[in-house]
């Protein structure tokens, strides 16, 4: 089962934000994202907050998941009251599998959503799939809806790592995925990649770039296997079936990735992600490595506004619940203090390729950065003019540089 939420204040029952963190709301931003927790059958390696029909239990279904949806927007926009945002820049809607819901479900979240804050005129609307979970139907819905960007789950173009992944697509739907989602109107796709796998040889990585790169997507995200505690996967390398991940093969994966996609015209912004312009970038991704604010609707959904970060109840049941009765579903927030936020803008700026300002580190960070200079962490040319931006040996280890910049 999905690993607990962190402890924190109690959120009051109506949801009630400071007074200070409604004046703040949407300077840098606002987004919303939806968490829909269904899934058809639980991945190896997963531990979201997600659930099949069988661990669903009581109190929830996918039927009435978008009317509990609407009613958390409800009491959204009455926390938020004469303060609203200027616009919503960004939709995101993760899971889970949302379009395991159908389309109409999905749009009308998305109306709801509008109705409420407003979309902006050019406004980012995401969904991510599974490959199995749309069609040329679903897709054409969803696209007349609003939605403008897909993100279809990949993870690789073999099926030995497909299986070992407890994948339900074959090795070649998602590339048929991704030109069903063009037929329909979608000008922005991304295909989301896991290097890293046990028994995933170099071979099978180049191939699964290969397939992304001849599907014509404009975004590839890349992300090592993480083997979390709870997953099927992690009691399977305990019993020793498999060995665990390499930190030299992903390195090496990693390599090869910027290599293949950089020669097929996609930069690097961010750590994992690559795109072939700047407008094909996630823009609701930038909004939270940029500190901007977003309401997080759904079971376990993080929220952040104005300095407050919050999370919803975990399980579908007590979340229908909590919004059916008008309350909160807020299970626990914590006020960030300035230091936490710097110290969060530090962490997640580095990994931009556009980096951050030298001058938000103190004395001890400057003096890190210096070190990472001189250890060919970060680029020269971007020291020189006041940033710290990583090389590529620096993405590799960009936790290390984090460290030396926050000591």
């Amino acid at each position: 089962m999905p690993g607990v939420l962190p402890d924190g204040e109690p959120v009051p029952t109506d949801g009630s934000l400071p007074v200070a963190a409604r004046a703040a709301v949407g300077q840098r931003g606002f987004g919303v994202y939806v968490h829909v927790p269904f899934c058809a059958s639980r991945c190896g390696y997963c531990d979201f907050n997600t659930y099949t029909a069988s661990e669903l239990g009581g109190g929830a279904s996918r039927e009435g998941y978008a009317d509990a949806v609407l009613a958390e927007l409800k009491l959204a926009a009455g926390v938020l009251g004469d303060a609203p945002p200027r616009r919503v820049d960004t939709v995101f809607v993760g899971g889970g599998t949302p379009t395991l819901l159908p389309a109409d479900d999905l749009a009308r979240i998305l109306d709801g959503i509008d109705a409420t804050w407003g979309l902006a005129a050019d406004a980012e609307v995401t969904t991510e799939a599974n490959p199995e979970s749309v069609s040329p139907a679903s897709l054409k819905t969803l696209r007349a809806a609003g939605y403008t960007r897909i993100s279809l789950g990949m993870q690789s173009a073999s099926p030995g790592v497909l299986a070992l992944l407890d994948r339900r697509h074959t090795a070649g739907r998602a590339v048929a995925a991704v030109g069903e989602a063009r037929d329909a109107g979608f000008d922005h796709v991304n295909l989301d990649l896991i290097y890293g796998t046990p028994g995933e040889s170099a071979e099978d990585f180049a191939g699964s770039l290969a397939a992304v790169i001849a599907a014509g997507v404009d975004h590839v995200s890349a992300y090592a296997l993480i083997v979390e505690d709870g997953t099927r996967l992690a009691a399977r390398m305990r019993r020793g079936e498999l060995p665990y991940p390499s930190d030299d093969v992903a390195a090496d994966r990693y390599l090869a990735a910027e290599a293949a996609l950089q020669a097929a015209g996609f930069s690097w912004y961010e750590v994992s992600n690559w795109a072939t312009s700047p407008d094909a970038r996630c823009r609701h991704n930038l909004l939270y490595w940029t500190g901007g604010d977003w309401w997080g609707l759904g079971p376990g959904a993080h929220s952040h506004v104005g300095g407050v970060r919050w999370w919803n109840v975990k399980h579908p049941s007590v979340y229908a619940e909590r919004v059916a009765a008008g309350a909160s579903p807020g299970q626990a927030r914590e006020v960030l203090s300035a230091t936490d936020r710097r110290v969060e803008d530090v962490m997640l700026r580095l990994r931009l390729a556009s980096g951050l300002p030298l001058d938000v580190l103190d004395e001890a960070g400057r003096a890190g950065a210096a070190r990472a200079l001189a250890d060919g962490l970060l680029q020269r040319s971007g020291y020189a003019a006041g940033r710290a931006e990583l090389t590529l040996r620096g993405r590799l280890l960009a936790d290390a540089v984090v460290r030396d910049l926050l000591p």
